[in-house]
Order: C-alpha cells, then sequence, then structure tokens
C-alpha cells in the first residue's frame, strides 16, 4: 500500500468511526467495528497495526469524563464505603499486565491523571498516595495534585511497606485479582498481615462502577505475520515449546503476556496503543495445540482460514471454563506467577489443577531472535536511521530560528519517519524535551507544556516506530547553539559510559545487572547517577519494552543470550536545566575470544544516527573511545547515504566526521 493509498484509508477510517459508530449488542463500537474488520481483510499485519491505531484514535471521541479528579476521588471513596471497604489498590495494569493498556483499562490515568507507564495508587478513607519509580518522579509532580494524593518512590518506599504502617487493625484492603500477579498479590497479602488487616479480592472493579464514560475494551481485527518477518512458522514454535512443557512433565501452560501469544500463533493486531498486539489468554498443551480466548469480533473469515493447523480462537467468555477444565482433569499445569494474574491461579487452584509455578516458556525464545529477525530489524533500523537523519538535519537548520517547539519538532519527526520506508506508527510516544524537560526522564509534551527550543539549550529527543520487520527506539541529545562546558562534560561522560557498554565482551552467563556498572562508571567517577535502567529488551515488531532480559541494577537471573536486542542508554539530569541520554539498540552476538570452553559475546550496534560532536570533549576520551565513535560514524555515513538526498547526505558527511 503506497502512502497515498494509507492518506485515503486514515481519512475513510476517520470518518467510518467518527460518524457511522454505533453501540453493538454489549455496548461496544459495533458499526465501526464491522466495517474496520472488512476493510482489514485486504490488509497485511502491518498495516492493520496502523489501521487500528487510527480507530483508537478516532474513539478519542467518544464523550469522556469531565469530571475533576478530586470528585472522581470521593466518587471512589463513596463506592468503597457502599462495599464496606477500607482503602483499594489501583494498579496502572491491566489483566495482561502490559506496559501499554487499553483505554478503558487505564484506571491509574483516570483516577490520578498521571500517564506514566509505572505507577500504583492506593486510596483510603482519607488518604491516598500515589507511588511511582525514579523515572516519573518529576512527572507525576507535575501532572498529580499533590492536595490529593501524596507522591512517593516506588523503589525507595515499596507500597506494601506504606500499606502494612498505614492499614489499622482488621481494616478492608480491596483489589482487582485480574490487575495483580500471584506474586504481586502475595505480597499485599503479607503487608495486611502485619497490622492485622485484611486483603479482599472484589468480584467487579468499583471504578468500572463509577467511572462516567467508560471507554469500550478495544476490537482490533487481527492479522497473520508473515513467516519472511517471523522466521519460523507458528507449530515450529509450539513444537519447541511443548517440547519445554514434556521435559517439565507439564500437561498445559497459561499464556497472558500478548507479547507471547503473539509470537507464539504468529499473529498481530491493535488493541493496545503503539504495539501491535491482539488482547487475551491462551492455552497451550504439550501437543502443540494453541487455543486462544479473545473476542471473536476481532477475527475476519480470511484471516481464520489463514491460521495454521492446531491454532484455534475462542470466545473470551469461554476461557475461565477452560481453566476450570484443566482443574477438573487434574492436570499439572504451568503458570508463571510473576506475570499471571492472582485471578487465574486462583481458578486454577480452585478448579484442582496441579500447579508448576515456573517462567513463561515463551519469553526467552521470543527474546533471542534468529536471523530472519535480525534481518528484518537490521533493515528497520535503516530505514528508521535515513528518518532520524533527515530529521537531525532538518533540525540543525531550523533550530537557530527560535521558532521550533517540542511539540512542532516531534510531529516533524513523525513525519519523516512516514516518508521515509514502510513504517506501521510510532512505538511509544515521543518524548521530545527541550531545556529544563530534557531532566524529565519520561516526559511527554502537551500543549500546556510545549517549550520552546532556544540558543544555548539541549534538546532530547526519545522515539521509534514499529516496522513489519522490527520495532526500533533512540534517543539522541543535541545543542541547540552553543552548549556550555558542564553540558560538554557532563554529555561526554554519558558517551564514555555508553561506549564501554557497547564494546563490552563478557563470558557466556553473564547477567544485565552485572554489565550495569560499566555505563554508570564515568558518572559515578564524578559522583554521579541517574535512577533508571541502563537497558531494556525490544522485541520484534512487538514491545519496545520486552523482557526477560535487562541491563540494570536491578538484581537479575537471566543471562544474556545470542541474538537479544536491548537498548544502551545511560543518560544525565540536572533538575530545571537539562537532560541527556545517548541511547543505541544492540543485539548479542558470539564473539571470537574464548576461556577453554565458555563461549564469549558481544554486542553489535543496530541503531543508525549520529552523535552530535559538538557536545563531546575529545579530550576526554581515550584512544579506544575515540576509534569506537569514528567507525561508528564512518558506519552511519556509508550504510544510510544510499537512502539519504544529496543535501541531507552532504549534511551527515559533516557531523560524522572523524575526530
Amino acid at each position: 500500500m503506497d502512502q497515498h493509498s494509507k492518506t485515503e484509508l486514515n481519512r475513510t477510517v476517520g470518518i467510518i468511526a467518527g460518524v457511522i459508530a454505533g453501540p453493538g449488542d454489549d455496548g461496544r463500537m459495533g458499526g465501526a467495528n464491522d466495517w474496520m474488520r472488512l476493510i482489514s481483510e485486504s490488509l497485511d499485519e502491518g498495516e492493520t497495526f496502523a489501521l487500528a491505531a487510527l480507530y483508537e484514535d478516532a474513539q478519542g471521541s467518544t464523550p469522556s469524563d469531565e469530571r475533576p479528579h478530586s470528585e472522581r476521588l470521593q466518587a471512589l471513596r463513596d463506592e468503597l464505603a457502599t462495599r464496606k471497604l477500607d482503602g483499594f489498590l489501583v494498579p496502572l495494569a491491566d489483566e495482561h499486565q502490559g506496559e501499554y493498556v487499553p483505554k478503558h483499562a487505564a484506571r491509574l490515568n483516570w483516577l490520578t491523571g498521571f500517564t506514566g507507564s509505572a505507577g500504583l495508587a492506593v486510596v483510603l478513607a482519607d488518604r491516598a498516595v500515589l507511588f511511582v519509580d525514579g523515572r516519573y518522579t518529576l512527572q507525576a509532580a507535575e501532572q498529580v495534585d499533590g492536595d490529593l494524593f501524596e507522591i512517593r518512590h516506588l523503589i525507595d518506599q515499596p507500597p506494601t511497606d506504606w500499606v502494612a504502617e498505614a492499614l489499622g487493625s482488621d481494616a478492608r484492603l480491596g483489589f482487582d485479582a485480574w490487575l495483580h500477579t500471584g506474586d504481586g498479590a502475595r505480597r499485599y497479602r503479607r503487608a495486611t498481615e502485619k497490622s492485622g488487616a485484611k486483603l479482599i479480592a472484589e468480584d467487579t472493579n468499583p471504578i468500572d462502577t463509577v467511572w462516567y464514560h467508560q471507554p469500550p475494551p478495544p476490537l482490533s481485527p487481527i492479522a497473520i505475520q508473515d513467516v519472511a518477518h517471523a522466521g519460523k512458522t507458528s507449530e515450529e514454535k509450539r513444537q519447541d515449546i511443548a517440547k519445554i512443557l514434556a521435559k517439565a512433565g507439564e500437561d498445559a501452560v497459561v499464556l497472558t503476556q500478548p507479547d507471547s501469544i503473539a509470537w507464539l500463533a504468529n499473529i498481530r493486531g491493535g488493541d493496545v496503543p503503539y504495539t501491535p498486539f491482539v488482547l487475551g489468554f491462551a492455552v497451550l498443551d504439550k501437543d502443540a495445540h494453541l487455543n486462544i480466548y479473545t473476542d471473536r469480533r476481532k477475527l475476519t473469515p480470511n484471516v481464520e482460514a489463514a491460521l495454521e493447523p492446531g491454532i484455534a480462537i475462542l470466545p473470551r467468555g469461554e476461557f475461565e471454563g477452560a481453566l476450570a477444565l484443566l482443574g477438573q482433569a487434574g492436570l499439572r499445569v504451568r503458570a508463571d506467577s510473576a506475570g499471571v494474574s492472582e485471578a487465574i491461579l486462583a481458578a486454577l487452584k480452585a478448579a484442582g489443577a496441579k500447579l508448576s509455578m515456573a517462567e513463561d516458556p515463551c519469553a526467552l525464545p521470543k527474546a533471542c531472535k534468529n536471523e530472519t529477525e535480525l534481518a528484518g530489524t537490521r533493515e528497520a533500523h535503516q530505514m528508521d536511521g535515513a528518518a532520524l537523519c533527515r530529521f537531525l538535519a532538518w533540525l540543525d537548520r531550523e533550530a537557530g530560528t527560535g521558532k521550533l517547539t517540542e511539540m512542532s519538532a516531534a510531529d516533524r519527526l513523525e513525519a519523516f519517519r512516514r516518508e521515509c520506508g514502510d513504517v506501521q506508527g510510532l512505538s511509544f510516544p515521543t518524548i521530545s524535551g527541550a531545556g529544563a524537560n530534557g531532566a524529565i526522564v519520561h516526559y511527554r509534551v502537551t500543549e500546556a507544556s510545549d517549550k520552546r527550543l532556544e540558543p544555548g539549550s539541549l534538546y532530547l529527543v526519545d522515539s521509534g516506530a514499529q516496522y513489519p520487520g522490527g520495532t526500533t527506539d533512540v534517543t539522541r541529545t543535541v545543542a541547540i547553539g552553543a552548549p556550555t562546558a558542564e553540558m560538554i562534560e557532563m554529555f561526554t561522560r554519558v558517551l564514555k559510559g555508553h561506549i564501554a557498554l557497547a564494546s563490552a565482551i563478557f563470558p557466556d552467563g553473564t547477567t544485565g545487572s552485572q554489565l550495569d556498572a560499566l555505563a554508570r562508571a564515568p558518572l559515578w567517577q564524578a559522583g554521579l547517577d541517574y535512577d533508571h535502567g541502563t537497558g531494556h529488551g525490544v522485541g520484534s515488531f512487538l514491545g519496545v519494552h520486552e523482557g526477560p532480559h535487562r541491563i540494570s541494577k536491578m538484581p537479575s537471573r537471566v543471562a544474556m543470550k545470542p541474538g537479544m536486542v536491548v537498548s544502551n542508554e545511560p543518560g544525565f539530569y540536572k533538575t530545571g536545566a537539562f537532560g541527556i541520554r545517548i541511547e543505541n539498540l544492540l543485539y548479542v552476538r558470539p564473539h571470537s575470544q574464548k576461556s577453554g570452553a565458555k563461549a564469549f559475546y558481544g554486542f553489535n550496534v543496530l541503531t543508525l544516527a549520529p552523535i552530535d560532536l559538538n557536545l563531546v570533549d575529545a579530550e576526554m576520551l581515550d584512544r579506544g573511545e575515540v576509534e569506537w565513535l569514528n567507525t561508528y560514524h564512518r558506519r552511519v555515513a556509508e550504510t544510510l547515504s544510499p537512502r539519504l538526498d544529496a543535501d541531507t547526505r552532504k549534511w551527515l558527511n559533516s557531523v560524522a566526521r572523524a575526530i
């Protein structure tokens, strides 16, 4: 589908969703969904994701709850009193424990106004607290009314500790068991027991009772991911996972993570913003039969006919019955208590299933990309790199005019991406932070916060996109005008850490927590640090944040393995002044170095975009670091030049010069 056709499709979808949408039998937007399904039958998996994203935006015209947050909080407290509850837990998560939740499940945002991707609120009759991690402390302070919610650090002041101290004896703390993992529910149960309180699982979520005009659940069409992008058929993947179950003596596994289900079945969708997921649940048995439970209105006849043998898509309402049958048959069922909801675990236990608490068997195979997936993500990064270069060249020309703002820059970057390759949409909301806003780690520009790019400041842009062959995520920090000596020093320290991690050679069995210090050491030497992880996994046309591996101070039992894609993003943030982050995606590869029989690994860089040399103090770099930077820039220029126009090539050769 060419760009003109996509534009016409976008316009058509907007008209359909905005004009003829009417509620179906269950109150959902039935009319528009029927048209969505008809249109989607002629689209591939990437175009289906793009269509679903447009439809999600179109649903924003649905009437919203316009009450101030003080009234929403009071409405919840009134409902809790009716239920004889003394408090309630409000996590960000939905039933699938994902980072991005559909609009109908954005309960934390509805209650507090907080838009970050990690957080939890505890609401009592006379107190309410919002817990966020270090990425979001500044953002939460700006978005949330401090008179309504205390804001606390999720790591330094765990909510379980707060609950144990705040609840009185015999207090009843409610929670929605579908929104908390088994491990999470166990921690809160222990916390309430410390104070003599009780944790009460509610049959229905009280927020859903008091939320005016709560949006309907998503209903985007399912698409098949071509094996040309997946590299393996679903049958091959299912047989591999079935062997893991058989070896462990397990009869079946319950899957609740949308990325695992999408990867295993080679399907994609658009139920979640920025991510091509189909929301649903699944059961895979030891014979490699996969039942997926979701709304069957997402399924077109063409897609159903194209599903591989051994896959069945069944109504979402049959899932609880399927759990009961597993228990009644006395089967041994695997479930990941760190990712599966307490409601599912409780249902399996009640039905008599023999629970095997173990990790999601899809997580590690999904993380270790095959050669086809790696080729796809390399191609995605080349398309993405060309768009980034066009943007950075444009920024270099226009920033000095004083007319650019965070919002206009983010819009222009997205436009370049849509003009430059087979992009299907963004992989997360672009972080476009000028000056002091760049110090807010996960800043999201709004019309109210939109700031001009001013001379003498830094501009931080963290962005990514979805392509049929891969997912991108890249951050560049750019000097607008002449940077200060402090900016140059901090940027160079961050760059030194970035290079140290990218250059690492490590033995088999090394975890990300063991590598994390490499990226922080140059900042530590100056008594500085950053309050976020150094690296996260990235999916293959799936989630921009993917486990089970990561690079972080947090302990990890998952070792780095060949094929894993991970970000490398050290940073420095001076509150009220500026932020710095340099992020590339890497993948793990075998290294020729050996120690006896032990294999060694290193990283290859996927991201292709110049690093601002105006912010680099070459005197602070050693010879190896200078060589790394020059080699990287030479590769960027050689790889991307054929995709660029003459003016952008000339600009790239200038900014990617050897130092």
